[in-house]
């Protein structure tokens, strides 16, 4: 049993964060429940954004609890931090990932921050992922001691392992960090939630940006980012098929949408690159012969290590994109917190912004930025 801890929950609204919270009060832990208040869609961005349900059903499970209910405004820090690097990015042509950054900049950051300056010893989520003290061989669960270092796992149910989104947080960050639904299936935190009578038992699972809700990312960003028209242009032999509102709707390896129709064999046309000199979106035939579309080399930029960082060549594994499975590569740093990477087979459709995350078996050891 983990000696007790004050321990500041993240309460989204959920059925994750809602079983986080029955567990720790079940170990003992003196807790509180907060709500993070990010973004109220004061904007009127087409979409649903979900916020006072949230608020509600945080409330609620908080006093089914009996535990204190707060709500912590971050409006300003995530427009600052979340917002103006997501519509930035997408303005200069890459593809950010707001959910990464914002376990880092707000969960893990500012939020972090608040619980600290408020006497909590620790922040809590719902995430599927595993903190251990580092070296440990078992998956030992959180410990509140404050031992050397820890390392962070893959949850124990590989089809919700959130760990992908923990890329880029940093030891620190990770002391700090509690995560007791890590060793749990899905199906079992539903009926440990349906056992305690929490009021988010039956909840779906959110989809969408990182609080933002129900808004799909093409509508947010034709409320933010004007139109930049431009041409299609077939890769293989520059043919103009047709023209785009902005390169900013796009990212590489996308199919759906792109606005031309297949040809007579019924082949579709994927995203292969964008020309900034003329705001061209280059297009191929789905193929794995595409130009550009399959990658067996990628630097990356922006490092983030949670342990000692890798500094020389080494055999790993990486995550490409979340939900997709680990492949192995070869990591060749180049100074500055860059590197370059290479990949035992050839990857499809990995978009400059997004996260590429390294890890040694089931152990995530960082990230890095794909230029």
């Amino acid at each position: 049993m983990p000696a007790r801890e004050k321990i500041l929950v993240a309460m989204s609204g959920g059925v994750d964060s809602s079983v986080a919270a029955l567990l720790l009060k079940e170990q003992g832990h003196e807790l509180v429940g907060a709500y993070m208040k990010n973004w109220i869609n004061e904007d009127n961005v087409v979409g649903h954004c979900p916020w006072q349900d949230d608020i509600e059903d945080a409330r609620a499970v908080c006093a089914r609890l009996q535990i204190e209910f707060r709500v912590v405004n971050l409006m300003q820090e995530y427009r600052e931090r979340i917002v103006a690097y997501l519509l930035d990015g997408y303005a200069h042509g890459l593809t950010p990932n707001p959910d990464i950054m914002c376990n880092r900049e707000i969960k893990f950051g500012v939020f972090r921050q608040w619980a600290k300056d408020h006497g909590f010893d620790a922040v809590a989520t719902g995430h599927y992922a595993r903190r251990v003290v580092a070296g440990d061989t078992a998956s030992a669960p959180d410990s509140a001691s404050p031992p050397t270092s820890f390392a962070l796992r893959e949850g124990a149910d590989k089809n919700k392992d959130q760990s992908y989104f923990l890329a880029l947080l940093n030891q620190a960050q990770l002391r700090d960090a509690r995560f007791p639904i890590g060793e749990l299936a899905k199906p079992e935190l539903r009926q440990l939630a349906r056992q305690a009578g929490l009021p988010t038992a039956e909840k779906k699972d959110s989809q969408g940006i990182c609080f933002i809700g129900e808004v799909k990312m093409q509508d947010f960003l034709r409320a933010y980012v004007p139109d930049a028209p431009g041409p299609i242009i077939r890769a293989i032999d520059a043919k103009e098929l047709g023209h785009h509102r902005g390169l900013h709707f796009y990212t590489l390896g996308q199919r759906k949408g792109i606005g031309v129709p297949s040809n007579t064999d019924h082949e579709a046309y994927v995203v292969v690159g964008k020309r900034a000199t003329d705001r061209a979106l280059l297009v191929a035939f789905d193929h794995p012969d595409a130009p550009g579309l399959f990658q067996r080399e990628v630097r990356v930029h922006s490092l983030s290590w949670i342990g000692e960082p890798s500094t020389a060549a080494a055999s790993l594994e990486g995550r490409v994109r979340y939900r997709d499975p680990r492949v192995p590569l070869e990591f060749i740093p180049e100074g500055g917190g860059t590197a370059r990477v290479l990949f035992r087979e050839p990857q499809r459709g990995l978009a400059s912004g997004q996260i590429l995350a390294f890890y040694r078996g089931e152990q995530l050891l960082g990230g890095g930025i794909y230029v």
